[in-house]
This record gives C-alpha cells, structure tokens and sequence, in this order.
C-alpha cells in the first residue's frame, strides 16, 4: 500500500488510519502534511507479521485513549535502516540509528518522532503476540523503547532476516510463511532474552532453531576458508562435533553435505556470470573453498554431470545468444 493514489492534502490522514489498523492507533503529526508520503509492505506469516514502512519524517503519540480503542497486546520490535528515530516509553527515552532496533508494548503508552534528517525514514517492524515471546513481561519491561544495538551476534542474524524477508517472501510458498514466521518468532526471542541474560529461559526446542540457525548463516559466511568443516563448525559454537551432527539429523543434509552443496552453487554461479568470464576456472573454485582447481573438477562433474568448463562455455553463450 501506498499514499500515491491519495490526493496530497488526504494523505496524512490516510496514512494515520492505515497506522491505527496495521500498528495501533496512535496520533500522528508531521511537518511534511502538506506533501506527505507513505508506503508499506506488509507480510503475514500465522503467528507473527512483518512490515516494512517507508515514509517521510513524522511524529507519534499513543495515548491511554488510544490504547482502550484498541489493543493488539503483543510486541513491535523493529529496526532503523536510515534515519534516526527518537522513542520514549515507561521510563525510557531512546535515540535510535540505523541498525539500531528497539522494542514497544502495544499496551503502553509510548511516542516517537522520525527525525527530519533529509530524505525518509524506513524502518522494519516484527509485530509479536505478547504470548509467544517466552519470556515474563516484568523483565521484557526493562527493554521498552531502550537502543538494542543489532549488528552482532543473533542481533545481526535477526536483522539479516527482517531486510531478506522484504525482498524474498514473495517467491516463497504459501506453505513456507509459518514456518518463516518460526523462524522470526524464535530469532526475536533469542535476541530479547540474550539482552536480558535471560537464555536459559527459553524453551530447549526455540535454542535448537535458534542455533541452526546461526550455524547456517556462519556456514554462509565462511564458506571460502578451506578449513571449514563440521570441527570448526563446532568449535566457533562451543558444541561437541556430536551434538553438531545431532542438530542437523532433522535437517535434509548433514553439514558436510551442506557445506559441498553452497560451495558448488556459489561456483555454478560465478562460473554463469560474464563479469567474471575472464577468471581462471581454479581460481573460482579456490574462492569459495575448494584447495585445488583439480578437487573443484571432481566436485563439479559428480554434482552436475559436466565438467565447470563445459558449464562455463554453455552458460556464456546463452548469454550472448539472448544478447
């Protein structure tokens, strides 16, 4: 949704109704009435929402009024991409930047103000029912409206996940929202609690998603070192190589596996790509893990039944055949 099909002088109004039934009603004011903007995605995956909100600088109050109007009960934890947002709730008062998240209950009242910096204000909200966080809410208090920097650890990975949701939900099947919505649920969860020294609280089977999924993304990040593998996999997570291999019985690979796989595709890729057709083949390989140009050879034709050159030569001359 978006105000463009809204005559200028309506929009601000628009947007404040679309607010009050995607977030909570809440009054808002900004300098740029007269030519506001506004757009937002929204995604629904069963237990949790996604939104995406572009729109220029305003300010927010949600009152006690507001909140006997109407009451979700549940959490907004979001994220700042660019310019900075100044919160205030119960006995916090915050100035966020990009990069930054921070964390309202619907059933407080709160205020915030986007400042005018230049340009518009974007930000990421993970709506949450209240239920669903395991954690008590006289501790999730001492969080409302704080800065909760997101730029390491399962921070970094729940803010990886909000911006890759935006671009990639769309090709997703219907099917895969909930579980994506697990997902989030429990990232969201492991963040909050790790803020809180508050881990152990968290349900054994929520820590399991939880860690797979920073060992996914580790393996992602790390997959040109040639040493990795299911022992410094396991050692950077202080966990046993058997409880490593454990965690991953429920999953469709074993880490091995895993590992070969995404190096291939990343070389399937490349190898496709015309701005690296001057490359040498090896070199490829040895980029994203492999310790020879001849183990890559090997690798490649068993899991593609040709060799990288047979697939360079094809690939490149699609591209000039579609050019």
């Amino acid at each position: 949704m978006s105000t463009d099909p809204i005559p200028k002088k309506d929009r601000l109004e628009w947007w404040a109704h679309m607010a009050a039934h995607e977030i909570a009603p809440t009054s808002l004011s900004s300098e740029h009435a007269d030519d506001f903007y506004g757009r937002v995605h929204s995604i629904d995956l069963s237990r949790v929402r996604v939104g995406e909100f572009t729109m220029s600088p305003l300010a927010g109050r949600r009152t006690p009024t507001h909140i006997r109007q109407h009451d979700p009960e549940g959490y907004q934890l979001f994220l700042v991409h660019d310019n900075p947002v100044r919160l205030r709730q119960q006995r916090n008062d915050s100035l966020l930047q990009a990069g930054d998240m921070s964390l309202f209950d619907t059933s407080s009242p709160y205020t915030t103000e986007f400042l005018d910096v230049g340009g518009l204000t974007r930000l990421t909200i993970l709506f949450l029912p209240r239920d669903a966080l395991p954690l008590p809410r006289s501790q999730v208090e001492r969080l409302l409206a704080a800065r909760l920097p997101a730029r390491t650890g399962s921070g970094a990975l729940l803010a990886h996940y909000l911006t890759g949701l935006r671009e990639h939900a769309g090709d997703c099947h219907p099917a895969d929202l909930p579980r994506l919505g697990s997902i989030g649920l429990d990232l969201a969860a492991a963040f909050v609690a790790g803020r809180l020294d508050a881990d152990h609280r968290l349900p054994a089977e929520s820590r399991h998603r939880t860690l797979v999924t920073h060992i996914d993304a580790f393996i992602n990040h790390h997959l040109g070192d040639p040493e990795l593998g299911p022992s410094s996999v396991a050692a950077h997570h202080h966990i046993s190589v058997r409880t490593l291999h454990a965690l991953f019985e429920q999953q469709p690979e074993t880490v091995s596996a895993t590992i070969r796989r995404r190096r291939l595709e990343r070389c399937h890729s490349d190898l496709a790509d015309p701005r690296l057709a001057e490359h040498p083949i090896g070199e490829i390989g040895i980029r994203w893990g492999f310790r020879n140009g001849a183990e890559f050879s090997r690798a490649f034709r068993a899991a593609y039944g040709i060799s990288p050159r047979e697939h360079r030569r094809q690939a490149l001359n699609g591209h000039q055949d579609r050019d």
